[in-house]
């Protein structure tokens, strides 16, 4: 090459060199403005985007629970499990809710919505403090899996405690408000992702879950299994979690029929579906549906399964892809839907654009969310008895008080499971100490525990108190999931309604001891337990669930009367358990106050008050009406006893005599506060197609024509108020 080529090419190159550092800031602005990283774009765009960018290998590893870092692409590692049943769990510091149960036995939604909202502002406020810690954790991500909207249809299943109970309507409507507070209401970003669990035909046997078939006919399955996930996926729950069992032979987590044909095609879910921890494991391993776990994986996503709690989609799915039983696209289409979560929640924008960023430590666990599991709790508890209204006691009359029972001091019946930590939890003995004040004498005793029949403490002191609080009960170690009840008989179920007999034989020594002075039980249970069996030896039960942090102070307010008991039952109490059917039997027939007509303790709804109340019903209502027309009733409520309190007013339909039409069923309730000697207006509105059945001939809805009655009252028994009218 001569000198002048030479200098020639010299000059290209250098000019070059110079045009690229010149042009660098624009490219690596260029790349800073990829369409993903753009937040003016829609997140459909984006999210094709940043797939598109992505390597086989990085699409699986981000498949998985404990998705991986793809630095290259500023995709942050990340982990998906998170709980907040009853409050943020597992995470540290929380305020610590009622449990489950014991908010649907608020009849509540607009104050569960607050608690819900009060959750997702404590979850943010974590999240942030973690991020900015660089601590990208398990229980500190904003992907929480809750609620838990399973039909508590049989009272041994140790994990109905984190339902809202028996009933599809009430477990809806309750499921619905916690996810509207949990997501919160801004137009771009998710405040916190919600998940509607265990999808579906889910409620036990815990011990063979892994294992377990379901069978269950059309009718069932759409009239109660799957009509709270339907109502929360029309009220835009982000994510849908598969159960572990199987449904008619097939298991959940690869029932193309419910991810794919029901959920997505037919009702429009456009979130992501994750499956419960190992269900996929199970599909191969106990279910022994497929034969290994590439088959699984392939049958996952192609069922609609988005999210793998485990790893199996992460290490296998590859291979299906390799052995010709998935594509690359499906791929794309499992994680195209967990990033529009992430999307949604603003992982990939500037943090300062997002309404929650600014939530730090002032917004966990203060003094205005303590107030709120206070009031939750107030609402929660459920008066079964008050003989010659021994409540409320008055503390003028009463100079000591005995508080005494395996579970009057206990942390674990106070927080149930999948809950916080706090420093701050108010058990039964001090929120009844703090309540009288120092000038009340007041005693502790354990009294008993879960199992010795003989050997009782305390009850010579009970004797010596002017009323005696006795504290027994169930806790999370007796029901609950599988592994976590570890003092349950048969893997976290309950083998039958009874109390432990050890609390029997002491509530009956109890009441040897104190004679003809009061004793008050409360009960701390997530379920339907047997009240018959120490009713004779209590003047008054309170029912408190598993209460929350707050749950000594609620109570202390209920006995002395500074709050009226408010409480409705979420379950039917029936009178023995031998009246229902067998457990593993999904068939509604013969089970909840939907199907069963045999003896009870406590109907469903039920709930004693301090106070009464009258109804009186105006116009309203029409004689007959059309499927498209609404039911409206005008209710007037009437405080007519000796202080204010909250009525919750239950409307319930009657059907025509049609078979396998329920006995009656909720369709609206109303909460109101009314003072002594007001009155309260309340209306309700029911569409007539909400009185829709499922014709098993057809394979579709249905209004069948005839003659209805809309019940109002207080409970499932109660009728205050009835008004017949028919539809054509």
């Amino acid at each position: 090459m001569d000198q002048g080529v030479k200098f020639t090419f010299c000059v290209k190159t250098a000019f070059k060199f110079c045009l690229l550092l010149m042009l660098m800031p624009a490219l690596l602005r260029a790349q800073d403005k990829f369409v993903y990283k753009d937040a003016t774009q829609p997140v459909d765009a984006r999210v094709k985007d940043l797939v598109s960018r992505l390597t086989l290998d990085e699409k699986v590893s981000l498949l998985g629970y404990q998705s991986k870092a793809v630095a290259r692409l500023g995709i942050p590692a990340y982990n998906w499990w998170n709980e907040a049943l009853h409050g943020v769990a597992r995470a540290g510091e929380a305020t610590i809710f009622p449990q489950a149960i014991g908010m649907a036995a608020t009849f509540n939604d607009d104050l569960l919505k607050q608690v819900a909202t009060v959750i997702s502002t404590e979850a943010r406020a974590k999240y942030n403090l973690a991020i900015a810690q660089d601590r990208r954790l398990q229980y500190m991500g904003l992907t929480f899996w809750t609620p838990n909207i399973n039909i508590f249809r049989d009272p041994r299943w140790g994990r109905g405690q984190e339902t809202y109970g028996e009933d599809p309507f009430l477990t809806a409507t309750m499921g619905t408000a916690f996810v509207k507070g949990l997501q919160g209401n801004d137009p771009q970003y998710l405040k916190a992702s919600a998940t509607a669990k265990h999808f579906a035909v889910h409620s036990g046997p815990e011990a063979t879950r892994d294992k377990f078939d379901a069978q269950v006919d059309e009718k069932d399955l759409r009239e109660t299994y799957l009509y709270a996930f339907h109502a929360l996926v029309s009220g835009g729950v982000e994510s849908v979690m598969s159960a572990y069992n199987r449904v008619n032979g097939t298991p959940n987590s690869i029932n193309k029929m419910l991810l794919t044909d029901i959920l997505r095609k037919e009702w429009g879910f456009k979130g992501h579906v994750v499956t419960d921890c190992g269900a996929l494991n199970d599909v191969y391993e106990t279910h022994k549906s497929l034969p290994g776990p590439v088959e699984t994986a392939a049958a996952a996503i192609k069922a609609g399964v988005d999210l793998d709690c485990s790893t199996v989609l992460q290490e296998d799915a590859i291979k299906a892809v390799k052995q010709g039983l998935l594509t690359e696209k499906e791929i794309d289409n499992a994680l195209s839907s967990l990033f529009r979560t992430e999307f949604r929640l603003g992982f990939y924008d500037d943090p300062a654009m997002n309404p929650f960023h600014a939530y730090g430590a002032d917004s966990v666990h203060n003094v205005f969310h303590a107030a709120l599991a206070r009031k939750a709790a107030q609402q929660a508890m459920v008066l079964l008895k008050n003989n010659n209204n021994v409540l409320p006691l008055k503390k003028s009359a009463v100079s000591s008080v005995m508080v005494i029972g395996p579970n009057a001091a206990a942390i674990d019946p106070m927080v149930a499971n999948y809950h916080g930590t706090s420093d701050k939890i108010v058990n039964f003995v001090e929120g009844i100490t703090k309540a009288v004040g120092p000038s009340t004498r007041v005693e502790y005793d354990l009294g008993c525990d879960y199992k010795d029949t003989v050997h009782f403490g305390g009850t010579w002191a009970a004797g010596n108190a002017d009323a005696t609080v006795a504290v027994i009960g169930l806790s999370p170690v007796l029901e609950g999931e599988a592994g976590d009840a570890f003092l349950s008989e048969t893997g976290g179920d309950k083998k039958d309604l009874s109390l432990p007999k050890s609390e029997i034989a002491f509530m009956k020594a109890l009441r040897e001891s104190v004679q003809h002075k009061p004793i008050i039980a409360v009960i701390t249970a997530g379920s339907d337990v047997d009240i018959d069996a120490i009713a004779p030896y209590a003047d008054a039960i309170v029912l408190a669930w598993y209460p929350g942090e707050q749950g000594g102070n609620a109570l202390a307010d209920i006995l002395f009367g500074d709050v009226s008991p408010s409480g409705h039952l979420p379950v039917t109490f029936y009178k023995s358990i031998s009246n229902v059917p067998d457990y593993s039997n999904y068939n509604m027939k013969g089970r909840t106050y939907r199907y069963y007509d045999g003896p009870v303790q406590f109907p469903f709804g039920f709930g004693m008050s301090y106070t009464s109340f009258a109804y009186q019903a105006e116009s309203g209502m029409k004689p007959a009406y059309k499927v498209s027309d609404t039911l409206t009733v005008n209710l007037q409520v009437k405080n007519t006893g000796q202080m204010d309190g909250d009525e919750v007013v239950q409307a319930y339909i009657t059907y025509p005599k049609i078979d396998r039409m329920p006995l009656k069923e909720l369709k609206g309730f109303k909460r109101v506060s009314v003072t002594k000697g007001g009155e309260r207006h309340v209306v309700f509105k029911i569409p007539v197609k909400e009185l829709q059945k499922w014709d098993m001939a057809t394979h579709g809805w249905k209004v069948y024509p005839g003659n209805y009655k809309l019940i109002l009252g207080d409970n499932a028994v109660d009728e205050k108020v009835s008004i017949g009218f028919e539809v054509k």
